[in-house]
């Protein structure tokens, strides 16, 4: 069985204080297009913002898979290059949400506790 193309992704890895993936053992996402299943992840998530259970349902009954699955594939999503061509502001909303999250858990900060964060 081959892998899929997707999970090249994984070894991808964003940089502190940066927007573009660097290489890790030689494999980039630079020149590879979106797929039509890519674009769907990035218009659906800039239809329903944030987390709520109308939009698990709606995952669901849209897209055709779970919301774990969803969000997975989101994370991805966002580390193509030609994804902040498809949507700038939602692609980098989106990074900078991941960046904070993963400060968070490194740091053990309670910035986002507090709402002092930003």
């Amino acid at each position: 069985m081959k892998p899929r193309l997707f999970r090249v992704a994984r070894v991808l890895r964003m940089p502190r204080g940066g927007s573009r993936p660097r290489r890790l053992g030689g494999l980039s996402l630079e020149g590879v297009p979106l797929s039509p299943r890519d674009r769907d992840l990035l218009d659906f998530e800039s239809r329903w913002n944030g987390h709520s259970a109308a939009k698990e349902e709606a995952i669901t009954r849209d897209l055709a898979m779970t919301p774990a699955r969803y969000y997975q594939l989101l994370e991805r999503v966002i580390d193509v290059p030609d994804a902040a061509e498809h949507d700038a502001m939602l692609v980098h909303r989106l990074r900078r949400l991941r960046e904070r999250r993963t400060t968070v858990a490194v740091d053990g900060s309670s910035a986002m506790r507090t709402g002092t964060a930003r």
